[in-house]
Formats: structure tokens, C-alpha cells, sequence
């Protein structure tokens, strides 16, 4: 029976999936594995499940020649922390979990754009301090979102989920930033990035992560959005400038945020705590039972299918 280690405590189902299948240990900890923590998963196990943060490097990977651990299934579909380039010079395979999270993504999204631009946050803080001192009309007036414009920064999946979303049910026109020309079945408009966030109400960050994305939204970016308009970022937190963000929304350059990532996750700008107009979650994009639930097994799958000889499903590497 394969040896595989599972980084982080997993959902009972997924657990029931792989203890079924293969001799399985789990870490207790739900803080990323350090470089000896993996090190020794490379040198030990025959396969590893492991998640956000849990960084593979190609340093790391200079240990070893072909190392005894020979597939890598991540729990997600970004993968920005492995450097797949790496894994497969030293014959690791790796995998991923898409589909999966791609309506769980998009609905929280949503629940930032409105969270934001209604100021729904900013209200339940009143509510509980006792500070609310009943209805009038000019309390808490926030951003209409209906028949607005959002600007989607990546239509892969997840993306195409929110454009849909806000287009659907919002009837919101759609514009979308893309890195290759890009089709969709729905009413929307590609554009260059510039273009989007200075004509869209809300921008919304989808794009996948990596080198490539690093600051993608930058000063710049920022700079050229409209004075009212939301940004939301739920695809990995580098791909904003933080610091470009923070004074953007210093100098009302933008008129709100919605953020479920963070560029030094899990550590929060000490300067985004103390705004309004900020909501901000912990990293909820999948937090749902059945999807965390439905991403495990598709991780097992993927596992499974490596050692039985057959093609991975969701090969990255």
C-alpha cells in the first residue's frame, strides 16, 4: 500500500477516501509545512496532498535526484506555491482541483462587491457596538450595483462564474481583462487592463497566480480607476500591490476594497483594519463543507490514478 501524507487536517470524507486507498498520515497542523517538513515527505513517502502555502521549491528539490515521493496532489486549483517546472525535472507529477471550487469562488465574490458597495460591513459594526440609532434617510448610502459596469481581471473559470453572476443578475455590463484573446458565451467586452479599471464600477481580480501576475494591479492600475469604484480581489493576494492599495484608498483614489487574500497572508496592512470602507474575510473563497468535501476527492483521484497507472485527471505537471 502507498505511503501518502496529507498536509493539513482534511474534511472526514476525504479522509474515509484516502485511508481507504492508501497507508495515510496527517499533519495536525493547519499551518503551512516547513522546507524540512517537505524535505522529509519527498525522502519518505510516496505521495504528498498538499495545500496553500505549503511552498516547493526548486532549492528544495535539489536534494534529491528522483526522490521516493513522486506525486504531488494539491488541494486547490492554484499552484502558484509549487514550482511545477521543478517538480517535473525531478520526475514529480503534479495536480490540482479545478471546477471544483469555481461557483464557491465566485460567490464570495459577490458577497465582497456587495459587502463593499452597500457598506454591509460597515453597518454590522454599528449595529453591534449600539451605536445604531434607527433609520433615516440619508444613513449608510452606498454604491446601486444594478445596471453598473464590472471590470473581471481573468476569465478563466472562476471569472467567467462572476461575469455571469453580475451580468445575469445584476445586469451588469461585463468587461474583462484577459492575458490571451479570449471568447465567451455571454455579453462582455475584452479590453486592455488600463481600459477596464478605468471604466468599470467594480474590478474584480480572478487571475490565476504566479511570476507572471505579481502586482498586476499596481499604483498604476489603481490610479486609473474611477474615485467611487470597488475593487475585489479573491484569486491570490500578490497579485494586488498592497501598499499601492492602501494609499490609493488613503487618498480616495478608489472608493472601497473587498479582500478574501492578502499579499503577506495571514498578515492584514495594519492600515486596511482601520478602514470602512474595507471588508475584508479570511480566505472564504471555498470555505464550504461540500466543496472542501468535493476537492478532497477529486485530490485522492488524482492520486489514485497516478499509482494505478492511468492518466491524472488534473495534471499541471
Amino acid at each position: 500500500m502507498k505511503r501518502v501524507l496529507i498536509s493539513r487536517p482534511m474534511p472526514p470524507r476525504t479522509l474515509a477516501a484516502a485511508e481507504e486507498l492508501f497507508d495515510i498520515e496527517v499533519r495536525s497542523s493547519n499551518k503551512p509545512m516547513s522546507a524540512g517538513e517537505l524535505r522529509a515527505g519527498f525522502a519518505v513517502y510516496d505521495g504528498m496532498m498538499v495545500t496553500l502555502g505549503d511552498a516547493i521549491t526548486a532549492d528544495l528539490l535539489a536534494d534529491f535526484g528522483r526522490p521516493r515521493c513522486k506525486m504531488v496532489a494539491n488541494f486547490g486549483v492554484g499552484y502558484n506555491h509549487i514550482d511545477v517546472a521543478a517538480c517535473a525535472a525531478h520526475g514529480v507529477t503534479v495536480s490540482n482541483t479545478p471546477g471544483a471550487v469555481t461557483d464557491a469562488t465566485a460567490d464570495i465574490a459577490m458577497t465582497l462587491m456587495l459587502m463593499t458597495a452597500r457598506r454591509a460591513g460597515e453597518g454590522e459594526r454599528m449595529v453591534r457596538a449600539g451605536q445604531w440609532e434607527g433609520w433615516h434617510p440619508t444613513q449608510l448610502l452606498g454604491l446601486h450595483l444594478t445596471g453598473k459596469t464590472v471590470g473581471i481581471v481573468g476569465m478563466g473559470r472562476i471569472g467567467q462564474a462572476i461575469a455571469r453572476r453580475c451580468h445575469f443578475g445584476f445586469g451588469m455590463d461585463v468587461l474583462y481583462a484577459n492575458r490571451s484573446q479570449k471568447s465567451v458565451d455571454f455579453p462582455a467586452t475584452q479590453l486592455p487592463l488600463a481600459e477596464v479599471a478605468a471604466k468599470a464600477d467594480v474590478v474584480i481580480v480572478a487571475a490565476p497566480g504566479g511570476a507572471e501576475t505579481e502586482h498586476l494591479i499596481d499604483a498604476k492600475v489603481l490610479g486609473a480607476m474611477q474615485s467611487h469604484a470597488i475593487l475585489v480581489n479573491i484569486a491570490r493576494g500578490n497579485i494586488v500591490d498592497e501598499a499601492a492599495l492602501v494609499t490609493a484608498l488613503q487618498k480616495g483614489q478608489i472608493g472601497g476594497a473587498g479582500l478574501d487574500v492578502y499579499e503577506y497572508e495571514p498578515k492584514v496592512s495594519p492600515a486596511l483594519l482601520t478602514m470602512e470602507n474595507v471588508s475584508l474575510l479570511p480566505h472564504l473563497g471555498t470555505s464550504s463543507l461540500e466543496v472542501r468535501e468535493e476537492m478532497g476527492l477529486m485530490a485522492v483521484d488524482n492520486l489514485k490514478a497516478y499509482f494505478a497507472g492511468d492518466e491524472v485527471p488534473n495534471k499541471v505537471a
